[in-house]
């Protein structure tokens, strides 16, 4: 928790994906990664398929909790930031509102969170700060490293290719998360460990 430097550390800012860091956690908190979630209708028309970063994923289709997880951390879907909602809260809504208790209770003081995926939002906004707190709090969850430490995978049966978006994984030695995500808004964002 020691800071070893800071600038503009209390700067409210768009997150961009970086808010999937919250979804990660309230999702590890909340289920069992062996749990089998359905992709609603709303969930798959939550994105632009042609825009937003997505895996496709239509109604009806199933996959794990677990395999969600690698969807959300590793390759920032944002289809998957919904559909991860609705497993947890029953409705996206209701998990917003739990993503705000959650960062109150973290102390995150500058944040108000409006989604779950960090899509440009009037008032969605946070702090380094802020997404340094929930980023500490992600990471008391081992396993995390898992989904956020690994360059490449894939999911439905090999079907649809991962990369992970934080190219440090990759090209810096040590690197094994955490979150980036980039808007227009927002500009580019990461939460590096």
């Amino acid at each position: 928790g020691s800071i070893l430097y800071e600038k503009d550390a209390y700067r409210k800012c768009y997150p961009a994906s970086t808010t999937k860091i919250l979804t990660g956690l309230l999702t590890i908190e909340n289920c069992n990664l062996s749990d089998t979630m359905t992709i609603s209708t709303n969930a798959a028309n939550s994105v632009n398929p042609y825009e937003d970063a997505n895996l496709s994923m239509k109604a009806g289709e199933q996959i794990t909790v677990e395999q969600a997880l690698y969807g959300l951390l590793l390759y920032s879907a944002n289809e998957i930031a919904y559909a991860l909602a609705e497993q947890v809260a029953g409705t996206a809504d209701a998990f917003v509102d739990m993503m705000n208790n959650r960062a109150s209770e973290l102390g995150m003081n500058d944040t108000s969170f409006k989604n779950t995926n960090g899509l440009d939002a009037d008032g969605h906004l946070t702090s380094a700060y802020d997404i340094a707190l929930m980023s500490r709090e992600l990471l008391k969850h081992e396993d995390i490293l898992k989904y956020t430490g690994i360059w490449m995978d894939s999911l439905r049966d090999g079907k649809f290719g991962l990369a992970n978006t934080n190219r440090l994984i990759r090209f810096y030695s040590g690197a094994n998360g955490l979150k980036t995500g980039s808007t227009s808004k927002a500009g580019f964002c990461i939460s590096a460990t």
